[in-house]
């Protein structure tokens, strides 16, 4: 896919982009390589592989990653109930038990899935800093040969090489030999005039002063070094949304009273929130 068709297929799903991401994208697309997709929770690292997958039309094949993935739930599994009932049924002889280790019997898991298909497709290894080293260690022939080895059938090579996006938070350090093997892109919160581009392109008829109340008043949140919990570019569009819902065309402190947990999601965040003078008066420095 060249540029222009990049460019316009990410403008058909509406999603809101700059020059830093489509060019890195593009490398990425055309010289076959993991794309490793940094930053901090909530600002639409998973996204970048839903609206691409839907760019591309191909299927998204998602793994998430968590502390004690194994290759087992990543990989595959062996159907052992199955290989059970065909010993039961004297499908397997003693002299070709190793039929039993055959693709037959083989349960797919993601990454194999993605490995193993016949068609293009995305792969998205998310949230990959929250899997062990060792898992991490695994990866590595997926990322540089596109291939995985199962010990009962050897080495299964792509049929068709997936585009892989993996995720991070940066909770911990990733290993260099990872880094290598892929791309990079940092994402960051946008900043009050794209959010509201967002805004506007996810939620169509959005009042123009609701939308820029709502982007000035998450932006306030989001630089608050108090706020644990920094509000997510998905929760600013359910607040939005619940906003419209209530037949609001500005932010005001009824809007924000009733619905602030929407956008706030713990209660210490919450008890800061209503203190902050400086959030209230967000509301009386707009133009009337």
């Amino acid at each position: 896919m060249d540029l222009i068709t990049l460019r316009r297929s990410l403008e058909a799903e509406n999603y809101i982009f700059d020059e830093e991401f489509l060019i890195t994208i593009h490398i990425a697309l055309r010289l076959g390589k993991p794309l490793l997709v940094e930053g901090a929770a909530g600002v639409g690292k998973t996204e970048v592989a839903k609206v691409l997958a839907s760019a591309l039309g191909v299927e998204l094949i998602r793994l998430q990653c968590y502390e004690g993935l194994d290759e087992s739930k990543a990989l595959y599994e062996w159907n052992y109930q199955k290989q059970l009932l065909s010993i039961q049924a004297g499908l397997a002889s003693e002299a070709n038990l190793s039929n039993l280790y055959s693709k037959e019997y083989l349960l797919e898991r993601p990454l194999l899935k993605a490995i193993n298909s016949e068609n293009s497709n995305v792969l998205l290894i998310d949230e990959i800093d929250k899997s062990d080293e060792e898992f991490e260690a695994f990866l590595l022939e997926v990322l540089s040969d596109f291939q995985v080895s199962i010990p009962e059938l050897g080495t299964i090579k792509a049929k068709c090489r997936p585009v892989i996006i993996l995720t991070s938070n940066n909770t911990r350090q990733l290993s260099d030999a990872l880094k290598r093997r892929c791309i990079y892109l940092f994402l960051n919160y946008p900043d009050v005039e794209k959010e509201i581009r967002i805004i506007n392109a996810r939620l169509p008829g959005v009042p123009e002063r609701l939308a820029k109340d709502a982007a000035n008043a998450v932006s306030y949140l989001r630089q608050n070094s108090r706020i644990y919990k920094k509000p997510s570019v998905a929760e600013t569009l359910d607040w939005v949304s619940s906003l419209l819902a209530m037949d609001k065309n500005k932010l005001d402190e009824d809007g924000i009273s009733k619905t602030l947990g929407l956008l706030i999601k713990n209660r210490e965040d919450m008890l800061e929130i209503r203190k902050d003078e400086g959030f209230s008066e967000l509301l009386d420095k707009k133009p009337r």
